[in-house]
């Protein structure tokens, strides 16, 4: 099997961040992107995913997290469509229903290569710790563009913010690790237009 990985580099203005993520990993992660909750989150969803995940971020965060959060998911969205060349071989559609004690969130992913995201998702705190929830939709936003995915995000309930968020990129690591990965008996790419 060729090589799945793929290193971004992205210098604008507001941020500077080098990502490198590998499909056929085993959750290892070296992070730092001064936005310690998504770090705690990105872990996870490497984690769960089983993705092999390095992010090193300098960004404007003495304003606020968001150009840091949104340029990290343009990043990796971008890796993974390089990782995965023409698709040929995986199972292209994946879907997770994942507990975090009281939260249940869902996340399904079809790597179509159209980009839409669907997110039902609505947080009862506006912050965990120094983190505004409003950049969950950001990051899941600005991945499904870039990863040029169809991305449906389902949070069922839930009380408790942080663990909300958390089932869902637990969610999202194991939706991806699913749809990314190779299957034999698929041959080609797995469309009947025959390219994705």
């Amino acid at each position: 099997m060729a090589d799945r990985a793929a290193t971004v580099h992205r210098k604008t203005k507001e941020t500077e961040i080098t990502l490198t993520l590998d499909l056929d990993g085993s959750g290892k992660t070296e992070l730092e992107t001064g936005v310690p909750f998504l770090e705690h989150m990105l872990d996870l969803f490497a984690k769960h995913g089983l993705f092999d995940l390095r992010v090193m971020a300098k960004g404007d965060v003495h304003i606020d997290d968001h150009h840091t959060v949104e340029d990290i998911a343009i990043c990796l969205g971008t890796a993974l469509r390089r990782a995965l060349g023409d698709k040929a071989g995986i199972r292209r559609y994946g879907h997770a229903v994942i507990p975090m004690d009281e939260s249940l969130g869902q996340v399904a992913v079809d790597l179509s290569g159209r980009s839409h995201l669907e997110f039902r998702a609505e947080f009862p705190a506006l912050r965990v710790g120094t983190f505004a929830t409003e950049l969950v939709h950001e990051f899941f936003w600005k991945l499904a563009m870039e990863g040029r995915m169809n991305l449906h995000v389902l949070l069922h309930y839930g009380r408790n913010t942080h663990h909300m968020i958390e089932s869902l990129f637990k969610a999202l690591g194991r939706a991806l690790d699913e749809a990314t990965r190779v299957d034999p008996r698929v041959q080609g790419i797995p469309s009947s237009k025959g390219v994705l």
